[in-house]
């Protein structure tokens, strides 16, 4: 291959992997450097950050105060991701049994939710459980309530169950439609009931998919502001919020920062998990 092939190719390359690497050195590389190098300063009297190394915003992620909030924020996501699964698996075993057509109108109605911004949505669960609310309505016609549904972490993993399901039944549909339906027809005529054909054969070979739509459904309920904040009225403070004041109310950039980093890095060690996780399965 001669000098002039080469740099042909490596022309062809560089317009087609361009775009794809500016878009993750701005948006992503830059970032990820100015959070890192923030961490590493302190507070200034007035805000911002006086550049002077440290490691004090690194030990004080080890206060009880900050690890109780990691700590509740991880229980919450767990149990958001929990309810999805118990809901999504269900939803996406029954759609890949259905008819073609059919099939094809109940996935356009589990993405539907996508098509409405994420804040109108929220906003739409406290209409419906609020005080004078339509749930409350209709309990009020049984003789039951009113009840207070709002500002609770129960409605905060109702709001990330919600908000992250379709997250949950897509990649477990791509699993499910994928079996050989003869697996389960040879498990029955070899005697087994249908909980043990689940249990040995279909659990099994979709749980890439159980474990992919795990991660779906923790990484951003993790890390969400906006569900707490408004379903939770603020009783409810996970990471996210913890991070946003700091930024926006305190001022405080360099423990932000430290914030995000620690919340990176139990993200990537939970994607090296997943990783870990799906090749092995």
């Amino acid at each position: 291959m001669n000098t002039r092939s080469r740099r042909s190719r490596l022309a062809e390359r560089l317009v087609f992997l361009g775009p794809g690497l500016t878009y993750l050195i701005v948006l992503l590389l830059i970032p990820l450097a100015t959070v890192l190098s923030f961490s590493l300063f302190r507070r200034g009297r007035f805000g911002g950050v006086v550049y002077e190394a440290g490691t004090d915003n690194l030990v004080r992620l080890a206060d009880p105060i900050y690890l109780d909030i990691v700590l509740g924020s991880l229980r919450i996501a767990l149990v958001a991701t929990l309810v999805a699964l118990l809901l999504g698996y269900p939803t996406a075993y029954l759609i890949a049994r259905l008819p073609g057509k059919w099939k094809t109108i109940a996935l356009v109605a589990i993405v539907l939710p996508f098509w409405t911004n994420l804040l109108i949505r929220v906003y739409a669960w406290i209409v419906l459980l609020s005080g004078p609310g339509l749930v409350n309505s209709a309990l009020g016609k049984l003789g039951l309530g009113p009840f207070e549904f709002l500002y609770n972490q129960g409605t905060v993993v109702v709001g990330l169950v919600y908000s992250y399901l379709p997250l949950m039944v897509l990649p477990l549909y791509a699993a499910i439609e994928r079996l050989d339906p003869r697996l389960a027809e040879a498990s029955a005529n070899l005697g087994a009931r249908p909980a043990r054909t689940f249990l040995s054969v279909t659990l099994p070979l979709t749980l890439p998919g159980v474990l992919t739509g795990c991660m779906f459904v923790f990484v951003p309920s993790f890390g969400n502001f906006v569900i707490p904040e408004l379903l939770g009225g603020g009783r409810s403070i996970m990471v996210g919020n913890l991070i946003r004041d700091q930024f926006l109310t305190a001022r405080d950039w360099p423990f932000g920062s430290a914030l995000t980093l620690a919340l990176l890095a139990v993200l990537v060690v939970l994607l090296l998990l997943q990783a870990w996780s799906t090749r092995r399965a």
